[in-house]
């Protein structure tokens, strides 16, 4: 009987190797380029023929190949980057896998010609269909690699490949992002015989400037924190920059381009509700890190990373990010068409810095204190405001993370602006509520309006969210217990998210299979509401985990924000408008409240004269 199972031929073998690195002409290219900055080339050159199918032709002047080298490269898993499994843990360059151009050379006619900078003759070798021609010869320092007709003998491969415009689109694309990454290269891109990049070496900036537009700055908010575990920095668009495609969001981990959903989600996140669905933020953001907290050796593309502390790392990148967005000016200003009442429409300015200090531009009010510490004549206020408290914006004492990440994350996360009551300026002559509904207070450029609801709702949101990541709630006992008798699904519901409420300050206990006994509620709930806002938040929480399916902490804190805040129609005296004022810029972004909505509008005293017809 003849066996069935059979030993692969190992040039059948080399082709099935290839499809895992060479998937098509970028696959290509990416390799080559990696393998060029390795090489610690300064000056590197691609040419691009049929869109990479007739050729893809890489030049580099860096330290080059022996010819020992040179013969060697060709081998299955022959590699310069590593000798042991242990470096593995710690990779500080693109390649290191030895199977690229192994690969390469499986699939194509492929030829190198190297010089070392030591040298003074070169070596040239051509592989076509496993012959190897060597040559010597004079040859300019550094290797030059010429990959021609790929795939030409997997047809098959080379049927799936998509028309020459997709497949230089998806190079220069690979081209873009390695150039990004290493912009103290000069990079050169020719496609059929003609030059259409040619990047100078200089600093990031400039070369964002070289790959997207000379005013690409302009339109950027810079990004930087450094610790002791990792370095992050870069840009990220301002929210005029969102887009409603994926494809512009570049994520660098020690220099290599790679794709993280979880880094993605942090930067999303970071945005807020800025983002509506569909959209999605531009950036470009490096992180330092040591190799030896990453993996790298996910795939054989090397796209994919992890990180051995995945939660923190996630944390830090949405703080910082959320803090360089918290930078700027959000605040949109009114300004109207020539246009009739009925069609004037709301124009917002462009995004402005804010620097630290600069609170110019936002409500000050004379004080000799803190308004925490006034002695308000409405007795409510502290049931009102009680939210606007120290534990808003500081870590608990005696708080230890075991992470060296997590004190970092919650320093920057929770670190507010400057509160209006410091700073210096023009002294506000007036604060006025409008309709028990809107706050208006002069501010430097002209006139500022706050929706009280919202502004009210993003405090008890940051404080919401600061309870339940520290598990340190706060309740105010009742001295009579309420109970409910919800229906059957409000209390399944009510019984799930317990251990929630639970951090909010709510003490809850359960009779039965009906009833919910209410002991306990969060310092934010006046009395006498406790039943109603309880039963509130869930009928929120339902709502939106079905539209929105949120994550269960956020969509407790915004339930519970939503449902807590003081609402439209609730007079304020002037003392509660001037401190929710003041712990609306305590908080990290003042701008928008946890549903999207924008807590604060500008109109600006131009606008005024040109209503009023004022020439000066």
């Amino acid at each position: 009987m003849n066996n069935r199972i059979k030993i692969l031929p190992e040039n059948v073998v080399n082709k099935i190797a290839a499809g895992e690195v060479v998937q098509r002409p970028d696959s290509v290219v990416k390799e080559l380029l990696e393998n060029s900055v390795d090489a610690s080339a300064q000056n590197i050159e691609i040419h691009i023929k049929h869109a990479g199918k007739s050729l893809i032709h890489i030049i580099d002047d860096g330290i080059g190949m022996s010819e020992a080298d040179a013969l060697l490269c060709i081998q299955k898993h022959a590699t310069s980057k590593i000798s042991s499994y242990e470096d593995l843990e710690a990779i500080y360059t693109l390649g290191f896998r030895g199977e690229a151009i192994s690969s390469i050379a499986a699939v194509s006619q492929l030829e190198i010609k190297t010089e070392t900078h030591g040298d003074e003759i070169g070596t040239s070798i051509r592989f076509d269909s496993g012959e190897k021609i060597k040559e010597k010869g004079s040859f300019p320092k550094g290797t030059s690699i010429s990959i021609k007709n790929l795939f030409y003998n997997t047809p098959a491969r080379r049927n799936f490949l998509k028309t020459d415009a997709t497949e230089l689109k998806h190079i220069i694309d690979t081209f873009n992002k390695i150039s990004l990454s290493h912009p103290d290269i000069s990079f050169k891109f020719y496609n059929d015989d003609e030059i259409i990049f040619n990047y100078k070496s200089g600093s990031l900036e400039e070369r964002i400037s070289q790959v997207f537009a000379d005013n690409m700055l302009d339109a950027l908010i810079h990004v930087e924190e450094k610790t002791d575990y990792a370095n992050l920095y870069g840009y990220v668009g301002k929210p005029s920059m969102l887009k409603k495609s994926k494809g512009e969001q570049y994520f660098f981990l020690n220099n290599r381009f790679v794709i993280s959903r979880q880094i993605n989600h942090a930067v999303f996140t970071a945005y807020e509700n800025v983002l509506e669905k569909g959209d999605y933020p531009f950036f470009i953001l490096f992180m330092d890190i040591d190799p030896r907290k990453t993996d790298v050796n996910v795939h054989p593309n090397k796209l994919e990373a992890r990180f051995d502390d995945e939660k923190n790392v996630y944390n830090f990148v949405l703080a910082v990010v959320k803090k360089a967005l918290g930078t700027y000016d959000l605040v949109p200003s009114m300004m109207f068409t020539e246009m009739t009442d009925e069609t004037e429409k709301l124009r917002v300015d462009n995004f402005r810095k804010t620097e630290r200090k600069d609170f110019s531009d936002r409500p000050y009010f004379e004080s000799k204190g803190s308004y925490a510490k006034t002695d308000f004549s409405n007795k409510d206020i502290d049931l009102i405001f009680s939210s606007v408290s120290d534990d808003i914006i500081k870590p608990a004492d005696g708080d230890v993370k075991e992470s060296p990440l997590e004190n970092v994350t919650t320093e920057i996360l929770h670190k507010p602006h400057e509160k209006s009551s410091e700073l210096t300026g023009n002294s506000v002559s007036f604060i006025y509520q409008l309709h028990n509904k809107y706050i208006l207070s002069q501010i430097k450029s002209g006139l500022m309006i706050i929706d009280q609801h919202v502004a009210h709702e993003r405090i008890l949101y940051e404080k919401a969210i600061k309870r339940l990541e520290n598990d340190l709630p706060f309740s105010q006992h009742l001295l009579f217990s309420k109970t409910l008798e919800p229906d059957p699904g409000t209390f399944a519901l009510i019984k799930d998210v317990e251990p929630y409420l639970r951090k909010l300050g709510f003490a809850i206990k359960f009779s039965g299979k009906s009833k919910v006994i209410i002991e306990g509620v969060p310092d934010d709930i006046k009395p006498g509401s406790e039943e109603k806002i309880l039963l509130d938040i869930i009928d929120e929480y339902s709502t939106n985990q079905i539209e929105k399916q949120l994550e269960i902490s956020d969509n407790i804190a915004k339930s519970y924000s939503c449902k807590t805040a003081i609402k439209a129609g609730d007079k304020l005296s002037e003392n509660e408008m001037k401190l929710l004022i003041d712990q609306l810029f305590a908080t990290s972004m003042p701008y928008v409240c946890p549903h999207g909505r924008p807590i604060v509008v500008k109109i600006s005293l131009t606008e005024f004269d040109r209503r009023f017809g004022r020439t000066s």
